[in-house]
């Protein structure tokens, strides 16, 4: 009883992190590593072990190395994942540097504005934009136009196709992830010393130097949160490719939906799944290398 009062509820505290992260992610995951081993089979569940199949089978990893459906939805999905992260962090920039700039009251007010969208349902905004980019919608009709009076008369188009394509996908989830690399732009931009800018600026710096000698380079561990949060996600995204993306062109999420679901090919659904999270390791595991290096230097 003496040790639970003075070691156990910080015990307790520390332990529930881990404990969750067994249950919810190691134990979730190991049995996604052997369903990619396992042996699909007729039965339920569809895959066996052992009997007249082998206890490991690695015939789902071969198929994910060369059947090109696999390595095009991979391609497509870190494509599509890199444009979103880019055309996110050209947005987010300049609203999280706007948002360090301006008064509380006015940062208060749009803070909110930034995280607004998360109050309404996710699906509900899809829908929305799936509204937007058909072919009657103002959107789609405002669009046509612009197109129809930069090019030559030969081009001119009725309306333009901007659903089931890989555009409305990176359009959609753009709108979708901003806020995620807003927040951590602002976090990280607003820790910084104004100071430095106006010292900068003393000594005979244009305002562009300072912002590519000082700001910028201050602003790197903000850049690369807010890039991982929003290209991991948009890696494995299965929502938006199925409602506003082309079927031709399906994203990993769509693939490992419709092996688990309609081709009830399990094993090759978990090896996806596996090969998919191990992508995404890397970019983290970089991310905490290079945090813990700057903080070593400071």
């Amino acid at each position: 009883m003496g040790w639970f009062h003075r070691r156990g509820w910080r015990d307790l505290i520390i332990g529930l992190p881990y404990l969750w992260l067994v249950l919810f992610f190691l134990v979730p995951f190991a049995i996604v590593i052997a369903m990619s081993v396992a042996t699909k089979t007729p039965t339920a569940p569809p895959f066996s072990f052992g009997g007249a199949h082998p206890w490991v089978n690695l015939s789902t990893y071969q198929r994910l190395l060369t059947e090109p459906l696999y390595l095009r939805a991979f391609l497509i999905s870190l494509t599509n994942a890199a444009a979103t992260t880019l055309f996110c962090l050209g947005l987010g920039y300049p609203m999280a540097l706007a948002l360090t700039r301006v008064s509380r009251a006015s940062r208060n007010i749009l803070l909110m504005l930034v995280i607004l969208p998360f109050w309404t349902s996710f699906l509900l905004r899809v829908y929305a934009w799936m509204g937007l980019m058909g072919k009657s919608s103002w959107f789609n009709q405002g669009l046509t136009s612009a197109w129809n009076w930069l090019v030559p008369a030969d081009w001119a188009v009725t309306s333009l196709p901007l659903m089931h394509s890989n555009f409305a996908v990176v359009l959609v989830m753009v709108y979708t992830y901003l806020p995620f690399m807003i927040l951590p732009l602002y976090a990280s931009l607003e820790r910084l010393d104004p100071i430095l800018d106006e010292a900068a600026l003393d000594l005979g710096s244009r305002p562009w130097q300072v912002f590519l000698d000082v700001t910028l380079p201050q602003s790197v561990p903000g850049i690369i949160a807010g890039g991982l949060l929003v290209f991991i996600p948009a890696a494995g995204e299965l929502v938006i490719p199925t409602l506003v993306g082309d079927a031709a062109t399906p994203m990993i999420g769509r693939v490992i939906s419709d092996q688990f679901s309609q081709a009830r090919d399990w094993p090759m659904a978990s090896a996806v799944a596996v090969a998919l999270l191990a992508l995404m390791v890397g970019p983290t595991m970089l991310y905490s290398h290079y945090q813990a290096r700057a903080e070593g230097t400071k």
